[in-house]
């Protein structure tokens, strides 16, 4: 197992796109083969880059992350990485995978996925968020800011902190999609602690912006939102 196919049985998340199809890859150089629901990989595949996972044969984690860097956009091959990132993996580990992986297709946007990878992401949104950011051209967000009242207390840990511009970015996917919460919480009552959260923020003198899926998929007015709030921040004390 290998790709997609293999993230699963890592505990990765992937996209869906890179679910559609089951991914085997055989230790050949080309002879690859596409069925409707088939796809083997003709790629070498030295010993050190297979595992076993509840005793399936599978590409190990690392070589899996580099697999999927190279075969998918730029922003999901981040997401991959960082997700296992938070799993253990070292980042050394991908850079020797990468090395004895040749010039295969893909190789350079993989090579650039690693250089973008950031384990302080929390999930998959929040990583893609962080690259659509740069690719904007935005200025590069600090991940996971603690930010502190006047007396040094902690009053919340944000997605995304900007603090020379005073501008906050929280992703919703988790709280939108109740992922976050146990089974004895009420989905209203995180609502309106996440609201009276944003409101001592803001009360600190900083601009929140909020995004969802959606956005990221569509993200043009979710860069205008950021942008406006960029020219009305002025810098908080972090």
């Amino acid at each position: 197992m290998s790709h997609g196919s293999a993230a699963v049985l890592h505990g990765l998340e992937v996209p869906q796109v890179a679910l559609d199809t089951v991914h085997l890859t055989r230790d050949r150089r080309g002879g690859g083969q596409r069925r409707k629901w088939l796809r083997v990989h003709g790629l070498p595949l030295p010993q050190e880059h297979v595992a076993a996972v509840d005793g399936v044969p599978t590409t190990a984690l690392p070589r899996t992350v580099v697999d999927l860097a190279c075969s998918l956009p730029l922003p999901d091959g981040v997401a991959i990485g960082d997700g296992a990132l938070r799993l253990g993996l070292h980042p050394a580990d991908l850079s020797a995978v990468l090395t004895g992986v040749g010039t295969r297709h893909g190789v350079g946007r993989a090579r650039r996925a690693l250089e973008l990878l950031d384990g302080r992401s929390e999930s998959y949104g929040e990583s893609i968020s962080r690259v659509l950011m740069l690719e904007r051209g935005l200025p590069a967000p600090e991940p996971q800011l603690r930010v502190r009242d006047a007396r040094g207390v902690v009053v919340a840990r944000v997605d995304f902190a900007w603090p020379s511009l005073g501008v906050i970015g929280e992703f919703d996917g988790r709280i939108k999609y109740g992922l976050d919460l146990a089974p004895d919480q009420d989905p209203a009552q995180a609502l309106w602690r996440e609201k009276l959260r944003e409101d001592r923020l803001r009360d600190l003198g900083w601009q929140v912006v909020r995004w969802v899926w959606a956005d990221l998929e569509n993200p043009r007015d979710w860069f205008a939102r950021l942008e406006r709030a960029f020219g009305r921040g002025r810098p908080v004390p972090a």
